[in-house]
Parts: structure tokens; C-alpha cells; sequence
């Protein structure tokens, strides 16, 4: 979408193309998958869906939500049960899924530079703020858990209790569903390229920024040393 100026608090230079940053979690800050890979098995034959073997990982790195849902048999009146058994496992092993490397430092780069930072997870809170630990404070809003509405409808939610119009906010993930979601809401989106979907999955949906590592994302919205926060 194209850039449109906002208006921003008087604490924040001119020069932040945006005012809020509305962060996805895993596979996005969290390097969740390999978590994730360890137990999908033992959660598909629980919930009767199809297993994922190894040389399934590359196709449906480049499927969307709906395709992979298709693709494992996993029925949609499902999910709500199959998320709330997710959540209770990863809340049990939080401690074996770290943030990705430069994430700390990043995310106080930004809130340092005066961004304000969401964000917006399938998750639980409670979960993602033991995740953040000392960085969830950096935090000022925060939408978590399974929306029969889907991620815009978060990504709305964040909006009005922000008060921000949407050229205002970006949102950063790193699955395809991110940047459907961030169109559907009217807001920027950014890709990662570290997380589950492919590079090439998700540049054919044209995200406004892509970020090739962790550093980028702080560099490409105006803060150029990240590394300064952790001093």
C-alpha cells in the first residue's frame, strides 16, 4: 500500500515512517519451529490428522493457511481444540523455545527510537509474555489467542485501542496468513524471511518491507544500531 504521512507524538522524530509495530511471535521473535517439529506428531495422532513427515516441510513452506489445513486433513471445527491443546504444550516446554538471536536487542532499539510495539499471536498471553520475559514491558498492547475472526480482526482490535488510523502501523510475521491478514486490515505489512514460510511464498504477495535478518527490521525503519540498546 502506499505510504500515507500520520501524525505522531511529539517524542517520536519525524523521520519513523511508521508509529506502531504490530509484531507476530513465533517464528517470528521465538524460534519456535524446531519446538513445534518435535511435537506436531504425537499432537496429529491425538487430533486424527495427517502426520508431517520430513520432505513434506518444503511444499507446505510455500502453501497458505487454507492449503495447509487441505493438506493435513485437518478438518476447520478442529482448530479451536487443536489450538487450546498447543497452547497448554508450549506453556509446559516455554522454556525450551528461545527468542531468535538479536531479537532483544532489536526490540529495545525500536522502543528506544519511540515506536510503540504490539503483539498479535495465536498464542496466550500468558505464554508470550513469559516468552518476552523483561521485554514484555516494552510492550503496549497486546492480542493473543485463537479468533474465530482471524488476525485481522486483531490487528483491528490493536488499532482502535491504540488510536491509530491504519497507514499509521505496520505489522511484521513471517507466514503468508500475516500479510493476508495485514491487507485485510488496511495496515503495512512486513515478511521475515528466518520463519516457516518461504522467501519465495512470501515475496509473490509483494509485502511493503522483507528483512533478510534480524537487524534489518530496526535498520529499515530508521534505527541504524540496534546493538546500542543492549548497552
Amino acid at each position: 500500500m502506499p505510504y500515507v504521512p500520520c501524525v505522531r507524538p511529539p517524542y517520536m522524530p519525524a523521520s519513523l515512517p511508521y508509529s506502531l509495530l504490530i509484531f507476530d511471535l513465533d517464528g517470528t521473535l521465538a524460534d519456535s519451529f524446531p519446538w513445534f517439529r518435535r511435537h506436531v506428531n504425537a499432537v496429529a495422532d491425538r487430533f486424527a490428522f495427517r502426520r508431517i513427515a520430513d520432505e513434506d516441510l518444503e511444499s507446505l513452506r510455500h502453501a497458505n493457511s487454507r492449503e495447509i489445513l487441505a493438506r493435513l486433513e485437518v478438518p476447520t471445527w478442529k482448530l479451536p481444540a487443536i489450538a487450546r491443546h498447543m497452547r497448554r504444550l508450549k506453556g509446559q516446554h516455554i522454556q525450551d523455545i528461545p527468542l531468535f538471536p538479536g531479537a532483544d536487542a532489536m526490540l529495545r532499539a525500536l522502543s528506544d527510537a519511540g515506536y510503540r510495539l504490539a503483539l498479535v499471536s495465536s498464542d496466550s498471553e500468558a505464554n508470550a509474555r513469559r516468552q518476552l520475559g523483561e521485554l514484555a514491558a516494552l510492550f503496549s498492547h497486546f492480542d493473543c489467542g485463537a479468533s474465530i475472526f482471524g488476525k485481522a480482526a486483531k490487528f483491528r482490535r490493536v488499532l482502535r485501542r491504540a488510536g491509530l488510523k491504519p497507514e499509521a502501523v505496520i505489522s511484521i510475521g513471517d507466514e503468508v496468513r500475516d500479510i493476508e491478514a495485514a491487507r485485510a486490515a488496511g495496515i503495512s505489512c512486513g515478511a521475515v524471511r528466518w520463519g516457516f514460510a518461504s522467501g519465495e511464498a512470501l515475496r509473490a504477495l509483494t509485502p511493503d518491507l522483507m528483512f533478510e535478518r534480524m537487524e534489518d527490521i530496526a535498520r529499515e525503519l530508521g534505527v541504524s544500531e540496534p546493538a546500542k540498546a543492549q548497552a
